[in-house]
């Protein structure tokens, strides 16, 4: 007996360390994983995460774009951008909450997936529009900007992917920034839209006229 118990107590230190390392890998990983401006997800992360919240039918996929973010960082400076960015992403975080999952694609462009237990997505995502348009706490109140929304469910399209799932939410996204709209569901058709022409609606460019269409 006393032998076994010799053999585990100089076992324990061993254990022990093993223990904290690996926590600490842990952490490390974490830490990789994390956008270091915001703290979101970066896009891998995000990706593994929201896949498996996609097999719930209750799941709803958003994609978030700030408005005119180039002319805030132009105008104010980029420690007034990164300041949005952060209170953008906080906000965005709290409000999909632990259910769900939230993170920063690139850029001002950030991706959430949230479980509608009710079944009022749409009216969630108004909530959320105003929550995220409310201007940043100690910053120069100049600095206004609001968040366009796209978002789909995924029991509309049940044999899309994330990555799927993301370009209908993306078209959505783009014809809500154009109308000003605010927030833009994917409708139950074919959603069209050049590359050129959503990336240069983002950016602010005239054309005459967007080539988009969607199915209401």
């Amino acid at each position: 007996m006393n032998t076994v118990l010799s053999m585990l107590a100089a076992a324990a230190p061993v254990a022990s360390g093993w223990t904290a390392h690996t926590l600490w890998l842990r952490r490390r990983l974490d830490v990789a994983r994390r956008d270091p401006l915001t703290g979101l997800w970066t896009r891998d992360a995000f990706t593994r995460r929201a896949t498996a919240l996609l097999r719930d039918s209750r799941a709803v996929v958003v994609l978030a774009d700030v408005d005119r973010f180039k002319q805030i960082n132009d105008t104010f400076g980029h420690a007034a951008g990164d300041a949005l960015l952060k209170a953008t992403a906080d906000r965005l975080a709290r409000y999909v909450g632990r259910a769900g999952v939230a993170g920063r694609l690139g850029g001002d462009e950030f991706a959430a997936v949230l479980i509608d237990d009710h079944g009022t997505a749409g009216d969630m995502l108004a909530v959320l529009h105003g929550v995220l348009a409310r201007p940043v706490d100690g910053q120069d109140p100049a600095v206004r900007t609001t968040v366009s929304l796209g978002w789909v469910r995924v029991a509309d399209f049940p044999g899309d992917d994330l990555s799927a799932l993301l370009r209908r939410a993306d078209e959505a996204m783009y014809l809500a920034k154009l109308g000003r709209a605010g927030t833009r569901r994917a409708g139950l058709g074919r959603l069209f839209a050049t590359v050129t022409g959503r990336r240069a609606g983002r950016a602010g460019a005239r054309t005459g006229g967007p080539v988009v269409g969607v199915a209401a």
